[in-house]
């Protein structure tokens, strides 16, 4: 048809990386019977001019590949039937006189239509450990070697053993598909994100080994997540360390430790401060931690000590997040700020200095 119409330029899709391989030069053409083909095909490309090869996998390819199946759509239930398919050729015999008489030019009946399909990525591995087939390559032999000691095959099944202990069945192309829509949009379906509708499929007892990026690849294709999932503005930011001490007595991290055992003066608490820069340390024993009691101990301890910090560091507390304390910071003028809630590691050197107590 593109011979006919005289086009001048061409782009071509294909879904067999070995067709489109041998047509580009990348690989030989070993089977005699397809060089016919081949070198009529190069040559078509010549009377074309400009001809560009693309190689599309096949779930990018479905327009063409619902043509290529729609013959396997007839049943055959009741009886016999008879399809015809052409009478004649489309295209002139590239074979010579001799072969060009093997073939029959009379009408053809076609019974059933099976699609040549590639190599799954299972096959190596039920071909090994069923018959013992190694490939050829050296280097695929030593893979299927190492890779079959967590596969078995049973009754005609491949299974793989997960870390758990669990024998996870071998999905082909098609079957993690239909696996994937099932587990995403399905009766049960939640729309899941990708992770996690990777981890609901080995729930399932499923296994292929591009697992999780094709879970997040279908997640992100999916027409109705793109619809209703929320929407996140909030921009990216780095991340900002809690303070920096840059001369001496420049930082205070401030904590409370306990309640302790009663000693032997009614104490159950200690009020610990640790300078940064140095790693100085301050305690005070305490029998309840009230604001003032912080307060006082800032004042008298700190400040009239070694004179007034920078920064202090505690953590969220009320003995520390109150308007007493408000006051001594605007007083002596210098700043407190908060560790992160619910995260005693933020004020790390703090929690650390309360370990040596």
């Amino acid at each position: 048809m593109a011979v006919d119409t005289k086009q001048q330029h061409l782009k071509v899709y294909g879904d067999s990386q070995l067709v489109i391989s041998q047509l580009l030069g990348l690989y030989e053409v070993k089977k005699p019977e397809l060089l016919p083909y081949h070198n009529y095909a190069k040559r078509l490309m010549g009377w074309l001019g400009n001809v560009e090869l693309e190689h599309l996998p096949r779930g990018d390819n479905k327009q063409a590949d619902a043509l290529a199946k729609l013959a396997s759509i007839f049943s055959m239930i009741d009886k016999e039937a008879h399809i015809p398919i052409c009478k004649s050729w489309i295209i002139p015999s590239i074979f010579s006189d001799d072969e060009d008489d093997t073939f029959q030019e009379e009408e053809n009946h076609v019974m059933e239509v099976f699609e040549i399909e590639e190599e799954d990525w299972w096959q190596p591995l039920v071909d090994y450990l069923k018959y013992e087939k190694l490939p050829s390559d050296p280097r695929g032999r030593t893979d299927i070697r190492r890779r079959a000691t967590r596969f078995i095959y049973y009754k005609g099944t491949l299974y793989r053993r997960s870390f758990e202990g669990i024998f996870l069945r071998c999905l082909s192309d098609d079957e993690k598909d239909q696996a994937m829509e099932e587990a995403h949009s399905g009766v049960c379906g939640a729309h899941q994100s990708g992770p996690k509708l990777h981890f609901h499929i080995k729930r399932m007892g499923y296994y292929w080994p591009t697992m999780v990026k094709d879970c997040i690849d279908y997640a992100k294709r999916c027409q109705a997540c793109q619809f209703h999932a929320n929407l996140i503005h909030q921009p990216p930011e780095p991340l900002h360390p809690t303070f920096i001490a840059s001369w001496p007595f420049d930082a205070w991290g401030l904590d409370v430790v306990g309640p302790m055992t009663k000693s032997s003066g009614g104490h159950l608490y200690i009020l610990a401060a640790i300078y940064y820069f140095s790693k100085w340390a301050e305690a005070v024993p305490l029998k309840e931690v009230k604001k003032e009691n912080v307060a006082d101990f800032i004042r008298t301890n700190i400040i009239y000590r070694y004179g007034v910090p920078r920064y202090i560091i505690t953590d969220n507390g009320k003995p520390f997040c109150n308007s007493l304390i408000d006051k001594l910071c605007q007083k002596f003028g210098f700043k407190q700020r908060n560790s992160s809630m619910y995260y005693a590691a933020a004020n790390g050197l703090a929690e650390a200095f309360n370990k040596t107590l």
